[in-house]
């Protein structure tokens, strides 16, 4: 068929052609920000899945919904070490702006970024000029202490905020790669707006692990967000995700062909727009059929070996890369931490740093104590293409003399 007309997006938080099966909880997020902008107490939002889901893709289809709304917003993607400082005060300069800080009215837009000088003094944040004229505001966001400046920088941007009569957005992608600290200062400063009840709306979205992280962090995130869980599409919300774009192209697929496609991909949307992209470039003619699937899937995986899953390998080190092996050889998970480590061939203990390095990295996650998950859908099959075979870990021990061998 002709790849001109080929309506599939697949990509990292690209729109898909049809959003399917998110429809409650972005109706839930347009009460929520008709109650802000009504002025009215409302949570944050913790978007919560695995890879693939489309976290990203809700988290830009709702920053685009507060903009038409007419928030003024920041978005930002952390990458792994966080940098929040760095990421949060260009945005919200960008923000000031729009407020308009030239005009002679606006005491608070004016003040806000007074303090917004003082924050990117503090932490070393290169920005563009702020206004002239614009004083640092003394004693304020300038301590060098994140959880006390950044309260201080969000509440004197919503204040800005509010007396222009608009409301502001925070979209925050990736909220696992936040370090402890940034994290727990982030709540601290949504509990600060929440409780003077300024404009503000908090969208952010990240691997399942965030809603114990931020729990952690502070004991009230838990009522300060709610925390959606952003799953597989349900089998009728993937099959109309697969055939209403076909469709609106005069195109149709046969029944068995679109039960092969949510077989191989787990309805998750990422691979669900995968399998439609490369069928479509494949096949003959319409209707698709199972044969066309069958046929194309090989090609698909190598495609996603390359490009989805590999990049993600490669940033492992060996021992890594063997501990996801095992897990991958327990089949599909999650599993027990003590059965990953006696299918290494070792000591839970002795692999428990690994573990921890694999969570930081966004790898794996554990629901439960004792348990680990891989993060990324499908990926056990990936790693058993990847290692066909299974290897006993040897750790190391030194020798007397302080030289490392390997265990016998």
């Amino acid at each position: 068929m002709d790849r001109r007309n080929n309506p599939y997006a697949p990509g990292a938080g690209l729109q898909p052609p049809e959003l399917a099966g998110r429809d409650r909880l972005l109706d839930e997020a347009t009460i929520d920000m008709d109650r802000v902008l009504g002025s009215r107490p409302t949570k944050g939002m913790m978007l919560l899945g695995l890879r693939g889901v489309g976290k990203t893709v809700l988290i830009n289809r709702l920053h685009g919904m507060a903009e038409d709304k007419g928030f003024r917003t920041a978005k930002v993607e952390a990458p792994e070490g966080g940098m929040l400082p760095q990421l949060l005060a260009p945005e919200l300069r960008q923000v000031l702006y729009q407020l308009d800080i030239k005009t002679g009215t606006g005491q608070l837009v004016r003040r806000a970024s007074s303090v917004l000088r003082n924050f990117v003094s503090a932490f070393m944040v290169k920005i563009g000029e702020i206004e002239l004229g614009i004083e640092r505001a003394n004693g304020i966001a300038d301590t060098g202490n994140l959880e006390q400046d950044l309260p201080d920088l969000m509440v004197a941007v919503c204040e800005a905020a509010k007396e222009r009569h608009v409301a502001l957005g925070i979209f925050l992608d990736e909220v696992q790669y936040l370090s402890s600290e940034e994290l727990a200062s982030l709540i601290v400063a949504c509990h600060e707006v929440a409780q003077r009840n300024l404009p503000m709306f908090f969208v952010g979205a990240g691997l399942p692990q965030i809603a114990a992280l931020a729990g952690n962090a502070k004991s009230y995130a838990k009522r300060l967000f709610t925390y959606p869980v952003v799953g597989p599409l349900e089998t009728v919300a993937a099959r109309a995700a697969l055939v209403n774009p076909a469709r609106n192209e005069s195109v149709d697929f046969e029944d068995d062909a679109v039960e092969e496609i949510l077989r191989v991909t787990d309805r998750y949307p990422y691979f669900i727009q995968e399998w439609g992209f490369h069928v479509w470039n494949s096949a003959p003619a319409s209707p698709i059929r199972r044969m066309d699937v069958e046929q194309t899937t090989p090609g698909v995986i190598a495609h996603l070996d390359a490009n989805f899953f590999r990049v993600r390998f490669d940033r492992l080190t060996p021992l890594q890369q063997k501990y996801l092996r095992a897990m991958a050889e327990l089949g599909a998970g999650p599993y027990q931490t003590g059965e990953i480590a006696a299918t290494l061939g070792v000591e839970a203990t002795s692999v428990a740093t690994v573990r921890q390095q694999l969570i930081n990295k966004g790898m794996v996650w554990s629901q439960r104590h004792g348990e680990t998950a891989f993060t990324v859908p499908l990926f056990d099959e990936f790693m058993k293409r990847q290692m066909p075979k299974l290897e006993i870990h040897e750790p190391k021990r030194r020798s007397p003399r302080g030289r490392a061998k390997s265990a016998k």
